[in-house]
């Protein structure tokens, strides 16, 4: 069996060619790793774009984290013009939460956390109302509370992004988080924010989606975790799921439908970042699964 803290993972974006695995393989031999999963992707047959991602075992190697780093730039990224990057497992991610007064999705994420289902340190849920305190606190997480109210939406933002550069996060999801952020605070966060949007989108953007569907008598409700850009709801998808529904389904059935859609959709869209399984390309993602 493995262990998880000797897992590193190697995502690759490049030109398609000849030779990549090759050299990529052979280059981690050579320096003592064990390669245990290995996934790819071409957009063409040939003279497309070309994506990997790789796993491979730290307990032989013969150099240190920096110089495989420096050495595999030299000896095998820069020959094929790679965008890379090389993470490991036991470098856990600090996540941070934003709700507001919807629980569903915020506790789906501390429950798998709090069970080891979520390879991440939970480090702080940040909300803009108080009601969630006590859930919050029964898992040993810090709870903070950000008022966010037309006149002072700037200075909210500023105390959200300093509570999260106070705790080291690396990762914040959106959690039925009821506030439109601020291109200036997505900017400070590329491909790190991660929303889930209660419908399949592109359907039903905006207020009361379930209200929306039901007038639209929908046979199929479902929901989608993104990642955030400074364009609402319209970031790379990350994962979508849908559950079949009928005219029999008033709003409140639909919402307890669509909500237990949102929650499991989220849940893999987080555990899929923090295992290091997502590309993005353009406002697409590459999700090794």
């Amino acid at each position: 069996m493995l262990h998880e803290n000797t897992t590193a993972r190697l995502l690759i974006t490049c030109p398609d060619k000849p030779g990549i695995v090759s050299a990529v393989s052979g280059f981690f031999y050579n320096h003592g790793a064990n390669i245990t999963a290995l996934d790819q992707h071409s957009t063409e047959p040939e003279g497309g774009t070309y994506f990997m991602r790789l796993e491979f075992q730290t307990p032989h190697l013969d150099i240190s984290r920096q110089v495989l780093a420096d050495t595999f730039a030299d000896a095998v990224a820069t020959r094929y013009n790679m965008n890379w990057s090389i993470s490991y497992a036991a470098d856990l991610k600090k996540v941070a939460i934003l709700v507001s007064k919807y629980d569903h999705a915020m506790l789906e994420l501390l429950w798998r956390w709090s069970r080891g289902a979520l390879p991440c340190e939970v480090v702080a849920v940040i909300s803009n109302h108080e009601d969630l305190r006590a859930d919050v606190e029964s898992f040993a997480v810090p709870f903070h509370h950000v008022v966010v109210h037309g006149g002072n939406k700037a200075g909210a933002e500023a105390k959200v992004q300093s509570l999260l550069a106070d705790a080291g996060v690396d990762l914040v999801v959106l959690a039925r988080y009821m506030q439109i952020l601020s291109a200036d605070f997505v900017a400070q966060w590329p491909q790190r924010i991660i929303n889930i949007h209660h419908s399949f989108l592109p359907a039903f953007v905006g207020a009361n989606p379930y209200q929306q569907a039901s007038d639209k008598g929908v046979k199929l409700i479902g929901a989608t975790a993104h990642y955030v850009t400074a364009d609402l709801d319209q970031g790379p998808i990350i994962e979508q799921d849908v559950d079949r529904v009928s005219h029999r389904d008033d709003v409140e059935i639909l919402r307890d439908l669509g909500q237990d859609v949102e929650r499991n959709v989220l849940a893999r869209a987080v555990k899929w970042h923090l295992e290091d399984r997502i590309i993005v390309h353009g406002n697409k993602t590459i999700v090794f699964n």
